[in-house]
């Protein structure tokens, strides 16, 4: 079933909600051929300390209604994390090995931006009352990233799109892992700066250099692309912040494992803003910033990276981080 064109069907700019549907008739999970060792690549993990942190923010910039503050002090136990989000090969290693079918999938379609769109599909795409620069593209999916057509090349090394939050636990379980929490994922994300607004520091664009993939022009209508990409970068874009983290601002949404709050019934949490955040309209790539959707939903700009256990000396191999790009 395609999305209504209700305001229920998007609960915010950053990643429409999927209005309640019946799943469709069930299919084989397809595979495309990944490049050789792609696959292995971006597989970077980081072994972080845990402490105490101060968490949030009273940013004048924050909308009152996703709860960022107050800032409070929050400890987090050691805990591995990927440097990188799940790129477009790994998920398709994960698929090959388990056939998993996605929830895009099962429901036979996914939000796509209008713009990616040509305009013969977009005409046919129904479209959010409250957020029509999104539509409810049949066919759209992880490996069709805008509907029937559009295909993987020269994007292996993106973060993997179009996948539920189910998708995302199911893939962490099978690499061994888990989603991080939200004080995990902050943490990780601050990278060891106290209450700074982004990942490297206060300013946006120190230098002049730009360190994310966010929206420049006017939203919705003119991407300017200063940044060098409208829609996903690689997951090795810009350097990384002090922990070896990279993207973990703008590019794609983050699914954490936890439940929104302030409490709205089925919801949980993102992290990070994606290739679609302006300051606005959806500033919400600051480092402390949060949204959230409905588990079952999948849009073209919201992916994962995967926390686990720290490692135990002689058990596995443990990643230290990559320099950057």
């Amino acid at each position: 079933m395609s999305p209504s064109g209700s305001d229920a069907a998007a609960r915010t700019c950053c990643a429409p909600a999927r209005p309640p549907a019946e799943a469709a008739a069930a299919s084989e999970a397809s595979v495309p051929a990944v490049p050789d060792g792609a696959a292995e690549a971006y597989r970077t993990r980081i072994e972080l300390p845990g402490g105490t942190f101060r968490m949030g923010s009273e940013d004048s910039d924050a909308n009152p209604g996703d709860a960022e503050g107050p800032v409070r002090e929050v400890t987090v136990a050691p805990f591995a994390v990927d440097a990188y989000a799940v790129t477009n090969a790994r998920f398709a290693a994960f698929v090959e090995a388990t056939r998993h079918r996605t929830d895009a999938e099962r429901f036979g379609w996914s939000y796509v931006f209008a713009k990616f769109l040509p305009g013969a599909l977009r005409k046919v795409s129904p479209r959010p009352d409250a957020t029509p620069w999104w539509c409810g593209v049949e066919g759209a999916r992880w490996d069709a990233p805008e509907g029937p057509g559009s295909g993987l090349e020269g994007r292996w090394d993106h973060p993997v799109t179009h996948v539920s939050w189910a998708d995302a636990r199911a893939f962490c379980a099978w690499d061994g892992g888990r989603l991080p929490t939200e004080a995990e994922w902050e943490y990780a994300a601050r990278g060891g700066l106290d209450q700074a607004r982004y990942p490297w520091g206060d300013e946006l664009t120190p230098g002049g250099a730009h360190r994310c993939n966010i929206w420049q022009g006017a939203f919705p209508a003119r991407n300017t692309a200063e940044d060098g990409y409208t829609g996903t970068a690689p997951v090795h874009a810009y350097p990384p912040n002090g922990f070896g983290l990279f993207n973990v601002a703008g590019n794609v949404w983050e699914w954490t494992a936890d439940t929104w709050r302030p409490r709205e019934p089925g919801l949980r949490a993102m992290r990070g803003g994606s290739y679609l955040c302006h300051h606005s309209y959806c500033n919400r790539y600051r480092v402390a910033a949060r949204t959230a959707n409905t588990p079952d939903s999948t849009t073209g700009n919201l992916g994962f990276r995967v926390a686990r256990a720290p490692a135990v000396p002689g058990q596995g191999e443990t990643h230290r981080p990559a320099p950057g790009p």
